[in-house]
């Protein structure tokens, strides 16, 4: 079967130390603040140190972040996260970015969220996933649904922006096998 984090065009890996100044200016571009709900920079400091939680086990820390990397050029595209783990209720929140548009819509996040959803349903035999999306998000609308994710609520008015309020999705995948 091969490595279960890997498909024909990405792989999934662990943050590096390396990894610090790609994090450094996603996580600090204002654009992407609008899908992470972000209103303050993060500095190298605080994100040398998130990846330092990273190599905990994900049980204790309750998330994580892998890096999607393209095969073909051997670098990074963007990052996909689990977030909110709860061990007793097996599920995880999914969050997702393909950070520069000339790599989207090249199939890096189909890739990536068929892969975790293998690795969260068959190593950590999660019931559950489910992410959180403005309605707006089309093209993340269309990508989850295109892995089964159904909508399964409207959240009115839930996240602030600097000219209104939007509404968001909650969207949820069921593992079809209970292990």
């Amino acid at each position: 079967m091969g490595n279960p984090m890997e498909s024909d065009l990405i792989r999934l890996r662990a943050l590096e130390p390396e990894d610090v100044n790609i994090l450094y200016r996603w996580e600090n571009d204002t654009e992407t603040w609008k899908v992470s709900n972000t209103i303050a920079p993060f500095s190298k400091h605080v994100l040398r140190k998130f990846i330092a939680e990273q190599q905990r086990d994900i049980y204790e820390t309750r998330q994580l972040r892998l890096i999607i990397e393209s095969k073909a050029e051997g670098k990074p595209v963007g990052a996909i996260d689990l977030f909110d783990l709860d061990p007793y209720n097996c599920r995880a929140g999914v969050g997702i970015l393909i950070y520069d548009k000339n790599d989207q819509g090249q199939g890096y996040a189909s890739h990536a969220v068929s892969l975790l959803i293998r690795y969260c349903f068959q190593v950590l035999t999660l019931n559950q996933l489910y992410c959180n999306i403005p309605t707006q998000n089309l093209r993340s609308l269309a990508l989850f649904k295109s892995k089964g994710f159904t909508v399964s609520g409207l959240k009115k008015e839930w996240t602030r922006t600097t000219s209104d309020w939007q509404d968001e999705y909650m969207l949820q995948l069921l593992n079809p096998k209970k292990w």
